[in-house]
């Protein structure tokens, strides 16, 4: 037992204390409209820029960017191992920026000079990958090599929807071989996108991609033609997640499920008494599901809020 890991997981317990939970949540989702929701969000961990008068995406984009300080925060706390970990679970800031950095090189051409469009990217300090890099390309087909050379690898394309799914899917086979006890997780989340993307949206994933995808959900899931055929073939680590979900169409009733799953495992992690990375990564857990169940809530205070409305469908997190 380290030094580092006696101080990495006492931070992360700590770091328990800065989420709102489900009576928080509850409490925005119940605010008559979003300004209420925010006033209450003010005397919370959620409280930098979720002043009255911002934007329902201004303030879930707040609540993310509170979400990412608090994971910089605890890397920070980490030996090197912790940290690594911390990454892998962060990838999906990393993912944002370069989504909204393609829109924004679709919108103006890339000039020095030019004033970024909103919003401003997340600010990763250590968290990033190859964010650096990436920020300073001028097209997508130079941030495609970009990519192609970095931890990330290549995409298969420079479309927006190229790159977007390549990221993610390789966000999430990292992350299952570099933070073990986040394979579980890593894998559903895949099932799903990959499911969304094939038999949802009908787009067919660029080869590369695709054969990456297969270390996780296994050659004859990712080759399956049809939807049943991709539930029936997942292994187990990942098609818990959709065992009761026969049709495609329903694939969104997934999202809360995975994250009820997360919140409850990194639940279980954190309440494990040694030192090392479980309760690190149960405090990543949990903290970005209330973080996601926070978001949320804004949602539905914007839409008039109500106790009646929760819980019901709300917004992905980043990743």
């Amino acid at each position: 037992m380290g030094a580092g890991w006696v101080a990495g997981v006492t931070r992360a317990r700590a770091l328990r204390t800065r989420c709102l939970g489900a009576e928080g949540t509850g409490q925005v989702a119940a605010s008559g409209e979003l300004d209420d929701a925010l006033r209450y969000l003010a005397a919370t961990p959620y409280r930098h820029d979720v002043n009255p008068g911002v934007t329902p995406a201004e303030a879930q984009r707040a609540v993310s960017a509170a979400l990412l300080w608090h994971l910089r925060v605890l890397a920070g706390w980490q030996p090197a191992t912790g940290a690594d970990a911390v990454r892998a679970l962060a990838a999906g800031f990393e993912i944002s920026n370069t989504e909204h950095h393609l829109s924004e090189l679709a919108a103006v051409p890339r000039q020095l000079g030019t004033e970024r469009l909103d919003p401003p990217p997340y600010r990763l300090g250590a968290l990033a990958i190859a964010w650096t890099r990436l920020a300073r390309t001028r097209s997508p087909s130079e941030l495609r090599t970009v990519l192609a050379a970095s931890a990330w690898g290549d995409p298969g394309g420079d479309s927006p929807a190229a790159i977007a799914t390549g990221m993610r899917v390789s966000a999430a086979v990292r992350l299952a071989a570099a933070v073990p006890d986040a394979a579980r997780w890593a894998a559903a989340r895949l099932a799903l996108l990959f499911g969304r993307e094939v038999f949802v949206v009908g787009r067919r994933m660029p080869d590369v991609s695709a054969r990456r995808a297969a270390r996780l959900l296994g050659v004859r899931a990712v080759g399956a033609g049809s939807y049943a055929d991709f539930r029936q073939a997942l292994p187990a680590i990942a098609g818990w997640l959709l065992e009761d979900i026969e049709e495609a169409a329903d694939l969104w009733r997934a999202e809360a499920r995975w994250w009820g799953a997360v919140e409850r495992d990194g639940r279980e992690l954190l309440r494990r008494a040694r030192f090392g990375p479980q309760p690190v990564v149960g405090a990543v857990a949990l903290l970005s599901a209330d973080a996601w169940r926070t978001r949320g809530a804004l949602e539905l205070a914007a839409r008039g809020g109500g106790p009646g409305d929760w819980p019901r469908e709300v917004l992905d997190a980043p990743g």
